[in-house]
């Protein structure tokens, strides 16, 4: 049985005999991928979306067979405080990324040059999974996972970014598996001791749009919404 009660600011939900009361904010997730379209996404710095990204079975896929129009997949919009959520499927031997916070300009050729990034790999398959912060689900070269929650190749990881006034944590498959604070001097020494050091500009916008990456694999996601905290 399920009630529920709306009062003033509030919602007071009843679910199977236990009370809840949150505050009644309107701040919903909202899908940024319809699964039939490529509305609202182009390839970085470009215009639109390249022949290789395809919608198939409500998944964005990137075929690595087509060499024309391949590109990194970034969103329309830029964000700001949010929840970030969708789930990926990676090839074997595959390599990919979910970057966030990245900047879109022609004086960076390479959306990794600003956005930071949640791996997607094939751990046992590709080289990188050999390196350490370089798995599925770490914080790239920056933070290894606390645990390893990643699901077998071929089969669907739902991931999570959240990313509140700097606040950042990692959800993968249910489980928080990185938590650290962007921006910060323990950031910026962090990033220091990182590949990215060379690029003034990494992990520094507190602001910026949702990369999907073309790493030359084939790789699938799905399900990508967004909710402004």
């Amino acid at each position: 049985m399920y009630s529920k009660l709306t009062i003033a600011s509030c919602a007071l939900v009843v679910i199977f005999g236990f009370t809840t009361v949150t505050k009644n904010t309107g701040k919903v997730f909202v899908k940024i991928f319809d699964g039939k379209t490529t509305k609202g996404w182009h390839c970085y710095n470009k215009t639109t979306v390249g022949a290789a990204w395809k919608v198939e079975d409500g998944a964005l896929h990137l075929d690595a067979a087509t060499k024309e129009g391949r590109g990194n997949l970034v969103s329309d919009a830029a964000y700001e405080n949010y929840h970030l959520k969708c789930e990926w499927k990676i090839s074997p031997k595959g390599n990919s990324g979910l970057l966030f916070n990245v900047i879109e300009d022609t004086k960076y050729s390479e959306p990794y040059f600003t956005g930071p990034e949640m791996q997607v790999l094939d751990n046992d398959g590709h080289g990188d999974g050999k390196i350490i912060k370089h798995r599925a689900g770490d914080l790239y070269d920056l933070i290894s996972c606390s645990k390893e929650t990643v699901k077998p190749v071929g089969e669907w990881n739902k991931a999570e970014i959240i990313l509140n006034n700097g606040d950042l944590t990692f959800i993968l498959n249910g489980e928080k598996v990185v938590h650290t604070t962007m921006f910060g001097d323990e950031w910026k020494a962090m990033v220091a001791k990182s590949k990215f050091k060379q690029w003034a500009d990494f992990g520094t916008a507190k602001k910026g749009k949702i990369c999907l990456q073309d790493h030359g694999d084939d790789v699938w996601y799905r399900n990508i919404e967004i909710k402004q905290l």
